[in-house]
């Protein structure tokens, strides 16, 4: 079966289309600019070049139309016929309470989605624009939806409540959710079948770390805590968002900036984080190189990050009582080998010893570690995509 996975931003969709049998993406692309004058489409078919079409998308019915136009198209399409595509895979953010896995879209389904669109903003009425454009335009063709909370609803009580009145998580349903699940999913089994773990009896610790972060304690296959909440703002500092905070903080930012909640918000999620830290850039490449060049703001944005990496990889030793194997993830996580050999010197408790020459790598599936060393780390690339695709054969 070819599966077409869908990932739909509020100006953005991500597309695979990938063969279930083999398990290879036939074509990777992105819609950029949805909703502006100026749109691209960029799409690679397997094995060929990169294809930029300057367009405009008014909207994401008009980007999924263009996506299925691509895939056709006689020069650098990579399907015959659309009536190949078996299936749509949808990344939905969030799924509240009510979905605790993957599920076939229905218009019940897609009613519940909505019901938390609350909880989620930026993301689910986006991801509603696809599966709607999906709907009218790949007419009778099947579709799941793939939550990246559903993973996390086997963390227990202790974990997920918050020390607040128990009456505003039975009305309001304010919990942590947790966040970037598919991809824990696949690193966690991933991780235990490259350390020789069974995966019913491993303790995985899973460190996504990009733009977007979070850790989390995967005991057994089954995630027990994780370090995004409510939202995807708390836990680790990321890009631009602020992470663990003093929630005083808002009210005080507030009144001493005379700033509305609103403001202030925005300021935790898009101007903090390592841009916020070192006024130079989100992105860990331009980090580096302030750093090399002196920059202290840079340094000290630097060594934070990994200071908080380290103190959730101690937390959730403690709550497994004990680690097999670490694995990092993601952007950052599988390209930066600073922030590897800088996480990894906070371990020394534990028996963590890597090879540096290994550490240099990027983006492959790789043991850092030694042979003496009592707990494995790895990297281990995230493919949410084929997550995606391996859910939505599995339901059909």
């Amino acid at each position: 079966m070819k599966v077409l996975v869908i990932n739909c931003g509020s100006s953005s969709l991500k597309y695979q289309l990938i063969d279930s049998e083999t398990e290879q993406a036939l074509a990777v692309g992105i819609c950029e600019r949805i909703g502006q004058e100026v749109s691209y489409l960029k799409h690679t078919p397997n094995g060929g070049d990169k294809v930029v079409l300057e367009t405009s998308m008014k909207n994401h019915e008009i980007a999924v139309s263009m996506v299925l136009e691509a895939l056709i198209n006689d020069s650098y399409g990579v399907i015959k016929s659309l009536d190949e595509i078996g299936a749509v895979g949808h990344r939905v953010v969030h799924g509240g309470e009510k979905f605790a896995a993957s599920t076939i879209i229905t218009d019940e389904v897609i009613k519940a989605i909505e019901g938390c669109n609350d909880l989620a903003p930026l993301h689910n009425p986006a991801n509603l624009i696809g599966i709607r454009a999906c709907a009218n335009l790949m007419e009778g063709v099947p579709m799941v939806a793939v939550f990246d909370t559903a993973f996390h609803q086997t963390m227990p009580p202790k974990a997920y409540l918050y020390g607040l009145p128990f009456d505003y998580y039975e009305k309001h349903k304010i919990r942590k959710y947790g966040f970037h699940g598919t991809s824990h999913s696949y690193v966690s089994k991933k991780a235990a079948e490259f350390a020789g773990l069974d995966i019913e009896n491993s303790k995985v610790i899973v460190c996504h770390l990009g733009n977007g972060a979070s850790i989390s304690a995967v005991l057994n296959g089954k995630s027990i805590d994780t370090s995004m909440g409510f939202t995807p703002l708390s836990g680790l500092v990321m890009g631009t968002r602020s992470g663990d905070i003093d929630p005083s903080i808002i009210e005080f930012i507030s009144k001493r900036e005379n700033k509305t909640i609103d403001q202030v918000m925005n300021l935790l999620n898009k101007e903090s984080g390592v841009w916020g830290m070192s006024e130079v850039s989100s992105d860990f490449r331009d980090i580096n190189v302030a750093m090399d060049s002196g920059n202290e703001k840079a340094r000290l944005a630097f060594e934070l990050f990994v200071y908080r990496v380290a103190k959730y990889i101690g937390g959730y030793v403690a709550a497994m009582n004990g680690v097999d194997v670490i694995a990092f993830t993601a952007g950052v996580g599988e390209n930066d080998h600073k922030v590897r050999e800088w996480v990894c010197e906070y371990l020394g408790y534990l028996g963590v010893t890597i090879d540096l020459e290994k550490n240099k790598a990027r983006g492959v599936e790789i043991m850092l570690t030694t042979p003496e060393s009592k707990v494995k780390v790895c990297i281990m690339p995230t493919n949410e995509e084929l997550a995606i695709a391996r859910e939505t054969v599995a339901l059909l």
